[in-house]
């Protein structure tokens, strides 16, 4: 008898298939996650974990650093679940443990990235926006939390049904409802952040000025790079959370669920390029001059503050009254 073949007896519906084709046939898996990959991005997301915490402490921006915190410890005790699975092809808790954690922690980086915007509307001049900046942070979090709570509630009913050997369907459509919500308020929140961006330009162009508090914040090559790194962010959730809701709508047996390539690619990838970008331009070391109102005077007094107002109001009405918009984090 061929050793690789499964010792079932021809009743069995193991009959007739090799050890590892019956362990599949059991399994909720389509293929054995590989430890090298998995372990790789563990290392990545651990390794942010730390320096996220460092940073957070040395900068004191507490939200920002429960939310990169919380995400990172999502994806990695996700990643420990699918180098759980290698072994226990047949388990359900790790294929759980890794559906739950990496479904989650995206929308807790989606928050840290929404309490940036006001921020920057502070930094260039909240008189601009449509809303007052704090609006921005009040509206994008709470959405992002009810795609959470859609997306656990929808984890814990899927669970709980698959354990009683019933369709996991109804939990799977309310995770597909979060997962769809979370697309819609980061596609919202682009769309805002352009629109911005495009009012700012308008008041440039048109002869007006922006906050003259922070022009050489504005000015400075760490702001610059921190926008850019907020939005190759912004893009790389938004992609992820686009190829979840897809890979999800094709049910728990479609073709992507079976691709570890793309989910290496289109989940691991593009989430770590999106935390990784916001160590490396951390919003605490980029908005160093704006932490601390109470230098104002200090930054107002120096000469490359003044060099840099210059260069940036060199096209300003100097006939218009300037106004004041003191940094507060949020």
């Amino acid at each position: 008898m061929d050793p690789s073949l499964s010792s079932y007896n021809s009743t069995s519906p193991c009959f007739g298939l090799t050890i590892e084709e019956c362990a599949f046939a059991n399994s909720p898996w389509e293929y054995r996650p590989s430890i090298a990959l998995n372990g790789l991005l563990v290392g990545i997301f651990g390794a942010s974990l730390a320096a996220h915490l460092i940073q957070g402490i040395c900068w004191k921006n507490w939200g920002f650093l429960i939310a990169m915190v919380l995400g990172n410890i999502c994806e990695v005790i996700g990643y420990i679940g699918r180098i759980m699975a290698h072994s226990d092809i047949e388990g359900q808790n790790p294929y759980l443990i890794q559906i739950c954690c990496l479904t989650f922690a995206p929308a807790f980086f989606a928050a840290g990235i929404y309490l940036c915007l006001s921020r920057i509307v502070n930094v260039f001049g909240a008189d601009i926006s449509r809303i007052p900046p704090k609006w921005y942070t009040y509206i994008f979090v709470a959405c992002d939390f009810f795609s959470l709570a859609l997306q656990g509630a929808g984890g814990g009913i899927a669970s709980t049904a698959a354990s009683a050997n019933e369709s996991p369907q109804p939990g799977t459509n309310v995770m597909l409802a979060g997962l769809g919500f979370q697309v819609f308020t980061l596609v919202i929140f682009i769309i805002l952040c352009g629109e911005y961006a495009w009012r700012v330009m308008q008041r440039v162009r048109s002869g007006g000025q922006l906050d003259p508090v922070h022009a050489k914040l504005r000015q400075s090559k760490r702001f610059r790079g921190f926008l850019a790194a907020l939005a190759i962010s912004t893009i790389c959730i938004l992609i992820r959370s686009i190829f979840r809701v897809v890979e999800m709508a094709e049910g728990w047996t479609g073709a992507l669920m079976a691709n570890q390539t793309l989910f290496f690619i289109l989940e691991g990838v593009m989430v770590a390029i999106a935390v990784l970008v916001l160590n490396i331009f951390h919003p605490g070391w980029c908005f160093a001059e704006g932490y601390n109102v109470s230098k104002n005077a200090s930054i107002k007094s120096d000469p490359a503050y003044e060099r840099a107002s210059e260069v940036e109001l060199a096209t300003t009405n100097r006939k218009q009254p300037m106004m004041a918009g003191p940094y507060r984090s949020s």
